[in-house]
């Protein structure tokens, strides 16, 4: 059986991205027991993954400015359950961790979000950002031909890195308009700095067509990916790929949140002035209280390490920029809003939810997140939800009523150890 490994803290960070790291640097630098734990081997996060290496880079920076103060970091390590307050329980290499805590900074960031369509479940049809990280982690694409779908900027930056490493980007597909594309153009120009990132992109993308008002159908294949059908305007064009990387921008990390008992609010996590949910002792920064970029996570990350200790006054300084970047990131949601006729992609045999085999057809029988899962079992396999959850909630505009511990999956030993106590669900089923 594991052994338990117990650890306290005085402020405690969920997170080890751009937030997590802020957080707890400002926080360690008063002197103060802090901890990091994240799930990553390595600080930085999906967005820094693998770049704190790089002493040039801005995460390097606050890397080592975390080590200089002192921040304990607990790496590979995922939290699954709060058995009472002030303690979290987080599944180790080879422990399982008992993590308590005077304070608590959840920075447990976002991920991508993903539309079911014909074909997506085919080998080498792959997140975007997912695709970015197999290859820094090795994977050899040097040559590959690829198709790059979906919306947001993350397309942008993914294309650009993936073309370094020597893809060949067959298009870029963006379901936004030109117009919604203009008017976050417009909102870029009080961003210096996002200007002169997007002209670089531009630069190293040179070349590469780009899609307006345009997203994959389809994708073909016996055993792999051949090729995608893409939407261009009223016309379906066939392209052939070994690749297609695609994701519908992002979507916040609230699980822990909610399972905490924080407020929730159109997907994201209610905050204060100061960054504190509505659990008192709680913190949230970065995209679990909105997605908007690195810049506003580092900044949120600075006022919820500063608030945990007491420094009010020192955090309050921060409020305007966080103000500023704000707008930005309201820009940016407005121009990547999902377009209604994304919901006609499926299918009636298409899989919605993966985990469980589980076909757009069945799920269009029921009347609720509650129904389906009791009757289909959507939802209920090793994501959790994470993926069919929002795909759900767009195409049928069902909310997911719960979130119950363990909040990933653990080890048997782990849940023998560390028992979590579950209320039963009520077994009414409302539709179907």
């Amino acid at each position: 059986m594991n052994k338990v490994l117990r650890k306290q803290f005085d402020v405690l960070v969920v997170g080890g991205g751009p937030a997590g790291m802020a957080a707890a640097a400002c926080a360690a630098e008063s002197g103060c027991h802090v901890g990091i734990v994240d799930d990553n081997p390595n600080l930085g996060g999906q967005i820094w993954r693998r770049e704190t290496a790089n002493h040039s880079s801005e995460a390097s920076k606050w890397a080592e400015r975390s080590r200089a103060a002192g921040v304990e970091v607990l790496a590979s390590t995922r939290v699954f359950h709060q058995p009472e307050p002030g303690v979290l329980q987080a599944e180790g290499p080879e422990d399982l961790c008992e993590l308590s805590y005077g304070k608590l900074v959840l920075a447990t960031g976002a991920r991508e979000g993903f539309l079911p369509f014909p074909g997506w479940t085919l080998p080498n049809v792959v997140g975007a950002g997912g695709l970015q990280a197999l290859v820094k982690c090795g994977l050899a694409i040097s040559g590959k031909r690829i198709v790059v779908a979906g919306s947001g900027p993350l397309l942008i930056a993914v294309a650009a890195y993936l073309r370094q490493r020597g893809a060949e980007i067959a298009m870029i597909c963006e379901q936004a308009s030109w117009s919604s594309l203009a008017r976050f153009g417009a909102a870029l120009l009080g961003h210096p700095g996002k200007v002169k990132q997007g002209r670089s992109l531009r630069k190293d993308l040179s070349g590469v067509p780009f899609l307006a008002s345009s997203w994959p159908v389809s994708a073909e294949g016996e055993d792999i990916l051949e090729a995608v059908n893409v939407r261009r305007g009223r016309k379906i064009e066939k392209v052939p790929c070994d690749y297609l990387a695609f994701g519908f921008h992002l979507l916040p990390n609230t699980e822990l949140a909610a399972l905490l008992g924080c407020g929730i609010q159109n997907e994201c996590v209610q905050v204060d002035d100061l960054q504190q949910t509505s659990v008192s002792g709680v913190y949230c920064a970065g995209e679990p209280t909105g997605i908007g970029g690195v810049e506003l996570s580092l900044v949120e990350g600075e006022i919820a390490g500063l608030a945990a200790i007491g420094r009010n006054n020192r955090a309050k300084e921060l409020f305007s920029l966080r103000a500023k970047l704000k707008k930005f990131a309201a820009a940016l949601n407005r121009a990547f809003r999902l377009r209604a006729e994304l919901k006609s992609l499926p299918r009636s045999e298409t899989i919605v939810c993966r985990c469980e085999d589980v076909t757009f057809d069945r799920l269009q029988r029921h009347k609720s997140w509650r129904a389906a899962k009791l009757q289909t079992r959507c939802g209920m396999g090793p994501c959790q939800g994470r993926v069919c959850g929002p795909v759900t909630q767009f195409l049928f505009d069902w909310r997911p009523d719960s979130v119950r511990p363990p909040i990933f999956p653990t080890s048997f030993e782990n849940l023998a150890v560390a028992p979590c106590h579950i209320e039963p669900e009520p077994t009414t089923v409302t539709g179907g």
